[in-house]
């Protein structure tokens, strides 16, 4: 079955968010559906108003999977007021209810960004990567990640991501690893140890 690159439709949002739960294991943190879905619609707020990029994958026509990219100098795809206000409610929630988890992560990242940014300058960021874990079909991330770098070559961009996620698919795909991170989270499932991880790579 052949994987086709188009933009992305408003109504498949719902499943890119589900994506994004069960592939990057949101559930190691959280153990309540309702909180697991209103952080995944949070995580996808937060990126989708930051995209500059976006590039999503279809087979036979159903929604597979789909990449956000941020690049310095480039307009945001899309702008919406409420889901701003919505990241900022649970902002302010993770931060109040959840220091030792969210934010504890959050500081992490950004110790993280200010160490690399000291020794590279680079034109942008993968802020979002996510395909559909029960679809069968293979390089649905790879043909993705092929559009982002055809459409910025030359660029050089980093990205976020942890031992949650796979991110030995980034190694097997030319990134290098420039940061790396033990912490420990406090969350509602208890202590959850994690490795943050920054990787690069000029496309």
């Amino acid at each position: 079955m052949e994987i086709e690159i188009k933009d992305l439709r408003k109504k498949d949002y719902k499943k890119a968010i589900q994506f994004a739960i069960k592939g990057m294991h949101f559930d190691w943190y959280l153990n309540n559906q309702f909180l697991l879905n209103a952080y995944g619609r949070y995580f996808w707020y937060l990126e989708i108003n930051r995209a500059t990029q976006i590039f999503a994958a279809y087979a036979d026509s159903e929604f597979v999977g789909v990449i956000l990219a941020e690049i310095k100098g480039e307009e945001r795809k899309q702008q919406s007021f409420l889901q701003k206000v919505y990241v900022k409610f649970i902002d302010v929630l993770q931060k109040t209810i959840f220091k030792g988890g969210a934010g504890l992560y959050e500081d992490t990242t950004k110790e993280q960004l200010a160490h690399y940014l000291k020794f590279n300058k680079p034109d942008g960021e993968i802020i979002f990567l996510a395909a559909d874990p029960d679809c069968k079909i293979k390089g649905i991330g790879t043909a993705l990640l092929n559009a982002l770098e055809e459409k910025e070559r030359g660029k050089t961009l980093y990205l976020y991501t942890d031992n949650a996620c796979t991110y030995q698919f980034y190694e097997h795909r030319g990134f290098k690893r420039v940061e790396e991170k033990e912490i420990v989270l406090e969350m509602p499932k208890g202590k959850v140890p994690l490795k943050c991880l920054v990787y690069s790579k000029k496309i």
